[in-house]
Order: structure tokens, then sequence, then C-alpha cells
């Protein structure tokens, strides 16, 4: 758990960049009329048919900086390996967020890093509460293994009408566990 160690700021990040991402979606749909979230995906937004994609583009690279620092706040923070190996999941990720928005809708490793993004961060999630409960937290641990089993259970059962609709309810559920270590982890 904490070891009595004071926290930093930097525990807020994963939201900050969840705000980024969803300020930098509304943006990039209002200068995109033509999006229909019931149709597209969000990658829509930052590839060739995209008026100014650079909007999505550089806040997704933007979030993912935000995402690297939660994640080296999670590393610092552990108190077994195994959180910390949860939070260096996290920052492959980040790494991987970075990437959808070097490789945009329309390039060829687009499909991969996006769909790696999400696999990285919720084994991360999940990883981190297997090392919370370890660790004797066992509830904490539990709600982060509850948000992973969402995250497979969306992406593989539920039917979804867009892309778009299947990455806001993976998002939703990432800034779950953002919110779930700001408030857990004091």
């Amino acid at each position: 758990m904490n070891l009595g160690r004071p926290r930093s700021p930097f525990k807020y990040m994963g939201l900050i960049a969840s705000a980024i991402f969803w300020t930098t979606a509304a943006l990039s749909i209002a200068v995109n009329p033509w999006f229909d979230f019931f149709r597209d995906a969000f990658s829509d937004l930052g590839g060739p048919g995209a008026g100014d994609p650079w909007i999505y583009n550089t806040g997704l690279i933007v979030a993912a900086a935000f995402l690297g620092l939660f994640s080296m706040d999670i590393i610092a923070s552990s108190s077994n390996k195994l959180e910390a190996v949860g939070g260096a999941y996290i920052s492959i990720s980040a790494v991987f967020l970075a990437l959808i928005g070097i490789y945009h809708a329309g390039t060829r490793p687009h499909v991969f890093v996006s769909t790696w993004f999400f696999i990285q961060a919720f084994l991360g999630f999940l990883i981190y509460g297997l090392g919370l409960a370890l660790a004797g937290g066992e509830r904490l641990g539990l709600s982060y293994a509850a948000v992973f089993l969402a995250a497979l259970a969306g992406a593989l059962a539920a039917p979804w009408p867009s892309a778009a609709a299947l990455e806001a309810y993976e998002i939703v559920l990432l800034t779950a566990g953002a919110a779930l270590y700001v408030v857990g982890r004091r």
C-alpha cells in the first residue's frame, strides 16, 4: 500500500489524460460534423478524411504524456512487484496511445496500435489490482478486476453499433480505473 509516503499530484494524471481525450474528441467532432457516433470510430477524426486531423492526433499524443506520468506514479507508489508491473503495463499503454496519434486511421499499423493500447491498459489495471489484493487491499483489487472483466465482457459479448461506441465504453472504464486510483490510494 502507500507505506506512509505523501502522494504526489501525479496520481491525478490518469483523470487528466481522460479529460484531454474527451476534450480532443469534442473539438474534433465540432470541426467534423460528418462524424456519426453510431457509425464511425473515434480514430476517423484523425484519419485522412477528417478536417484538421491534427487536433485529434495531437490530443492523443498529449493524453499519452499524462498517462505516462500516471503510470510513473503507480510504479513509484507500489508496495510490491506486482503493483509495479501493473504500472509498467500502463506505461506501455501510454506509448501505444501516442502511436495511435502517429499511426492515425488509414495507416497500416493503426488497428494494431489501437487494439494493443486497450489490451495493455486493462491488463495493467488487472495486474495492479492483483498486487493490491496481495498487499491487503482486497476490495480495491477486486474493483480493478471488475473493471478488467467489464472491459473484456463489453469487447467480446456486446453488439456495438460502432467502433466509437465500444471505444467510449472502454474509455469510461479506463477513467473509472484512474478514479479508483485517486480515491483508493491516499
